[in-house]
């Protein structure tokens, strides 16, 4: 839920008196050490009196600048600890030790944890043990719904935690105690990103918890064990980065079946490779002697098998990844209309579908910054990328020459040059250009945190796939050179992988070993509050993307190109069982804790593997026609080169239909599974329809109450008037005051009432309070229509 502060100074409306209690209570009464069990006076109180827990856990630190005065700090940890209603986040935070210092502890009550729950979309166990999309209203019905960790896993709480502080948004404007004019607070601004602008807030992180990461670490890279703790990581890191390592695990063994039948052909392939060199002696294909790939009818046994295996393990890891969502509570995630994300801006005003107030941007202006700065330096790099692959035919040239003229060992090696080099290009071209599309991105101003994420990946992901894969289908599809792919595929896995390995694991390793070690070493005297602030020392974790990209790629060199290097499934078995462990040790020992969105899926990641799946088809089709043994067969049946063509387009539409029949044989979701989404929105919809039955329609309750305060207030006034008569002047009127008369003479007064409210209402309309006497004045109205 999306709120606005509208308080100068505070979130909520306190009186001095309370302000100089909760200042005093800050600076005086702090407990020496914070701890999960621990809490003192110095945490803010809940809103809510059922929310009052005698222990309060840490869940994350927010950092403050250094020239944070001390009155910019209580004013935050109000804005914090105040009640949604008034504005704030209903959330919980402790000063400190010393109340003037630099950090906020921050924790969530149950109350606004089970809101947030609710708005999220998340489901947890309803008592007949299915899973069912959570309620507040109907909490009592959940298990464990009083007891915070159980029902919501440590990552759900902390991301809660970020979703409310990240949703303060201000009413109208506000200076902010403590800081110039000119970091006045305007309306509809957010609030937190606002102040980590001005400097106050300097950093957020959710807070380790020691006991249950060792727990983890041993259970996951610790041991000798294959699989992986994947709900222990969804508890502890959430759900986007359980499904991520989730992904990494299927896949990694689903690398099995294609490196086995990788050695087979390697080691069959040698007996027939003479033969296979004698059999294209005449064709047009440049095969050198030192060419030692797939020989025979393997070169087509391993593309068609490596077409089937990528769509057979695409459907085979959603099934798997509906199933972790289900066991995980994340399959039904709200799909609500998102609020602006916090790096938004625009002009201030009406948003036309929902009628709230906030920054608005047009979509032209998007679209023009769209096609005048983001698609001609997307371009730019592309044309660097061709100036690169050009460079690197060069220095093969040249390297060729040089090797001839020298014909020794060490020319032999310089072969090798011209790949490495581009391979070093092209990651740090990639490196550069990462940063590049993340600033652009930013400056489309793009409004939903969905929209923002999709364009950056697919800038991304157009680089990636021109980056790594342009040079490799030009040697195959236009110079039509074997040996050279084979070579420049072989650089590619080897190089690439060595590099991964050194600066994704031995680097960290190292500096984590000899230079943080010193800055995080803990003692058991140490204060909790201290033990928080050196893990603020370690380095940010750098997020998923980086990691996707490296499994996509792998992906692509295997679905496009194995069938002329079988060993590529091989080398990236290899790799991949060691990268299991090493991000985990990274993610665990390297890098801070970081926040993890619940999430359904891979989301547009899946989408990009899905993409290559097809993209295999069109890639594999068009290199069987440079296998010699089909190619000799065409040579022998009289088949054109025009008939070859149109072949291997039959071909590829064949395989494409297959592909797309295996799509639809293979579920997406597990049987059961579907069964308890089809329960899940049963229920839903009887609610819904019980709700509705027994509900009465809201202008007939708003009649009915009218009716009866207007016959309150005819007979309150009508008792008043006689208690208040004298004796004398009752007994001259003989009490002959008629009911007839006294609601003849009421309803005249309260037609003189109603118009004079229509007069004012229509004069003084712009005020949002008036709106509402208007609308009390037209239900009088209608209770009373002549």
């Amino acid at each position: 839920m999306r709120r606005t502060s509208g308080d100068e100074g505070s979130s909520g409306s306190r009186s001095e008196t309370a302000k100089q209690q909760e200042d005093k209570t800050q600076t005086l009464n702090v407990p020496s050490k914070l701890s999960a069990s621990s809490v003192g006076p110095g945490w803010t109180k809940a809103s809510c009196p059922c929310c009052t827990s005698k222990n309060v856990e840490p869940l994350v630190l927010v950092k403050l600048g250094e020239n944070v005065r001390p009155e910019t700090k209580r004013w935050l940890i109000r804005l914090i600890g105040a009640p949604q209603k008034d504005g704030g986040a209903a959330l919980l935070a402790h000063p400190g030790e010393d109340a003037s210092g630099d950090i906020i502890m921050v924790s969530a009550p149950c109350c606004t944890l089970l809101k947030a729950t609710e708005e999220l979309g998340l489901c947890r166990i309803y008592h007949d043990d299915n899973m069912e999309a959570f309620s507040y209203n109907n909490r009592h019905n959940f298990k464990n719904s009083d007891n915070m960790e159980i029902f919501l896993t440590l990552a759900e709480r902390q991301y809660i935690v970020k979703y409310e502080l990240d949703g303060l948004w201000a009413q109208r404007d506000l200076r902010i105690p403590g800081l110039p004019d000119s970091y006045t607070l305007q309306h509809r601004d957010n609030i937190w990103r606002k102040l980590g602008s001005a400097g106050v807030i300097e950093d957020m992180f959710p807070l380790h918890n020691q006991d249950k990461l060792r727990d983890l670490s041993e259970a996951w890279y610790s041991g000798n064990q294959l699989s992986q703790p994947l709900d222990s990581i969804n508890e502890y890191f959430g759900s986007s980065v359980a499904l991520y390592f989730s992904f990494l695990d299927c896949y990694t063994w689903s690398l099995l079946p294609p490196a086995l039948l990788g050695l087979l052909i390697t080691y069959f392939s040698g007996d027939v490779q003479n033969d296979m060199l004698e059999s294209v002696s005449s064709s047009g294909v440049k095969l050198r002697g030192d060419y030692l790939g797939p020989a025979g009818y393997s070169h087509v046994i391993q593309a068609v098998f490596s077409m089937l295996w990528s769509t057979v393990v695409m459907e085979l890891w959603k099934r798997r990844s509906s199933s972790s969502s289900y066991r995980w509570g994340t399959s039904h995630l709200a799909e609500h209309f998102a609020e602006p994300r916090p790096g938004y801006h625009g002009v201030l005003g009406v948003n036309p579908v929902t009628s709230r107030v906030e920054p608005l941007f047009p979509e032209w202006r998007r679209d023009l910054r769209i096609a005048l700065v983001s698609i001609p330096v997307v371009g730019l790099f592309l044309v660097l990328v061709v100036l690169g692959m050009l460079c690197f035919y060069w220095g093969e040239a040249e390297m060729q020459k040089l090797h001839k003229d020298w014909d020794s060992l060490l020319s032999q090696t310089f072969l090798y040059m011209p790949s490495v080099v581009h391979i070093v290009f092209t990651n740090v071209l990639a490196t550069i250009y990462k940063k590049v599309a993340l600033s652009l991105t930013e400056y489309e101003n793009h409004r939903e945190e969905s929209a923002f994420e999709n364009h950056l990946t697919a800038k991304v992901l157009v680089f990636t796939f021109f980056n790594y894969f342009a040079v490799l289908f030009h040697i195959a599809f236009f110079k039509q050179d074997v040996p050279m792919l084979c070579k420049r595929l072989g650089s590619l896995l080897i190089v690439t992988q060595l590099v991964n390995q050194v600066t994704e694991v031995v680097i960290p390793l190292l500096v984590d070993k000899f230079i943080n070690v010193t800055h995080r070493t803990d003692s058991e005297d140490e204060p909790q509050e201290d033990k928080f602030r050196k893990q603020g020392t370690m380095p940010v974790f750098p997020g998923l993307f980086a990691e996707y990209i490296e499994l996509l790629v792998q992906f692509g060199y295997l679905s496009f190109f194995s069938c002329v290097y079988p060993l590529t499934a091989v080398l990236l078995l290899i790799n991949n069982l060691t990268e299991i462990r090493a991000d985990a040790y990274k993610i665990c020992k390297l890098f801070r804790k970081p926040f993890s969105q619940p999430v359904t899926n891979l989301g547009v990641w899946q989408t990009a593997f899905e993409v290559l799946s097809f993209v295999s088809v069109m890639s594999n089709c068009w290199l069987l026609l440079l296998s010699p043994q089909l190619q000799k067969l065409f040579l022998e049946g009289g088949i054109s080169s025009t008939q070859t063509i149109l072949l291997a387009v039959l071909v590829e539409h064949v395989l494409i239909l297959v592909k797309l029949v295996l799509a639809v044989l293979i579920p997406d979701e597990p049987d059961w599974i579907k069964k308890k989404r089809e329960h899940t929105e049963y229920t839903s919809m009887q609610a819904l329809r019980q709700q509705v039955k027994y509900s009465l329609p809201m202008h007939h309750i708003i009649k009915l109450l009218m009716f009866f305060f207007i016959c309150w207030t005819i007979l309150f006034s009508f008792s008043r008037s006689c208690l208040l008569r004298s004796p004398d002047e009752f007994q001259r009127s003989g009490g002959a005051v008629t009911c007839s008369a006294v609601l003849s003479y009421y309803k005249q007064k309260i037609q003189f009432h109603v118009d004079q409210g229509k007069s004012w209402v229509s004069s003084r309309a712009h005020n949002a309070n008036q709106h509402a006497t208007k609308v009390s004045c037209m239900l009088l109205c209608l209770c009373f229509p002549e």
